[in-house]
């Protein structure tokens, strides 16, 4: 399978759905990460040019790792917006990718940016088999797409887990190559990395009975027969 991921800042797909990636990837499916924005507003000190770079940089050693294609989009971070520009640029990036599955935020958190992002792939993935809706790209088929979990599982139910548990150093890999975040994160929130991830995947794993788990929301979509089904590994 064609499996995309699409976050909103460099770390959130390896933060929620990394050990999940990590098991698409160990099957032999074809995986592509997509960053949204360029991520300058996660630094206390760096300049905004300064922490992009890095950050990009971060994105691509974990896109190494896990054997991805990276996209990196480049919308100003904490500035994204639902308007025709992101739509259109959402259209055809799942159009370059032909994914069968898409990984994204569930559109209902506090993060302007999150939310934003999630709606916005939600959405052009609806449309993406429209002759008459022009991009770069030609029309593919409508792919599945599944809301990952939001931070700290606040407010967030999943309908369907995937047991982590082999896959979980992995995913700590994923996420500590975003060492700049390491910082912002205990920072910003007085939150350390790796330690929110555990706590996560354990509680997650104790709903699914498994030591580890990644919970998902699967969309559901009226007249879609052909994307039914579950396709999380």
């Amino acid at each position: 399978m064609k499996v995309l991921g699409v976050g909103a800042h460099p770390d959130d797909i390896e933060i929620f759905s990394g050990g999940t990636m990590a098991k698409y990837a160990e099957r032999g499916d074809e995986l592509t990460v997509a960053y949204v924005t360029d991520g300058q507003m996660g630094h206390p000190t760096l300049p905004p040019q300064e922490i992009t770079a890095i950050r990009r940089e971060e994105a691509r050693a974990a896109c190494d790792i896990l054997g991805a294609e990276m996209i990196w989009l480049g919308f100003q971070d904490e500035f994204f917006f639902y308007n025709e520009e992101s739509r259109i640029a959402f259209i055809d990036m799942i159009r370059r990718v032909g994914p069968d599955v898409i990984i994204t935020h569930y559109p209902d958190f506090f993060s302007g940016d999150h939310t934003g992002v999630g709606q916005q792939t939600n959405d052009a993935a609806i449309v993406v088999n429209m002759p008459n809706l022009k991009t770069q790209h030609p029309p593919v088929e409508i792919p599945q797409v599944y809301f990952m979990d939001a931070p700290a599982g606040v407010g967030f139910v999943p309908d369907q887990y995937v047991d982590i548990t082999d896959t979980f150093e992995l995913k700590k890999k994923l996420v500590s190559c975003h060492k700049s975040q390491s910082e912002w994160l205990e920072w910003g929130y007085g939150v350390d990395y790796i330690e929110l991830i555990e706590i996560v995947a354990r509680f997650r794993g104790l709903q699914a009975g498994v030591r580890y788990a990644e919970g998902f929301k699967r969309v559901k979509k009226a007249f879609m027969g052909n994307i039914t089904g579950d396709l999380l590994p």
